[in-house]
């Protein structure tokens, strides 16, 4: 005679609750970063032309509340010169390319 293994039912709703967040945070959190993604693509649209001559497909990184940006043929250079002067801000990554991707999906 075998013996089957006592199964537990499965609990239902989160795992812990109380740490939900609600629906409003959630849509604001996606309105900002929707306005910094923006905010991204506006700078990249300014500094492209200038900069895409002389450094193509480098990797420049913008921190998008002053307009700064940092260019660099390395991803990883280019982000420790913007976290340098900003060790907290946001910043973007992007290719000084005609799209501005880092690769192909």
């Amino acid at each position: 005679m075998t013996q089957t293994k006592p199964t537990r039912p499965r609990g239902k709703g989160r795992l812990f609750p109380e740490y939900t967040i609600p629906p409003e945070e959630l849509a604001k959190r996606e309105a900002e970063k929707n306005a910094r993604s923006q905010r991204y693509r506006e700078i990249f649209a300014q500094v492209s032309p200038q900069l895409i001559n002389e450094h193509y497909n480098w990797f420049i990184v913008i921190e998008p509340n002053s307009g700064d940006y940092f260019v660099d043929i390395d991803e990883e250079i280019a982000v420790q010169k913007a976290r340098q002067k900003y060790p907290t801000g946001m910043v973007g990554i992007m290719r000084l390319n005609e799209t501005g991707t880092c690769g192909k999906i």
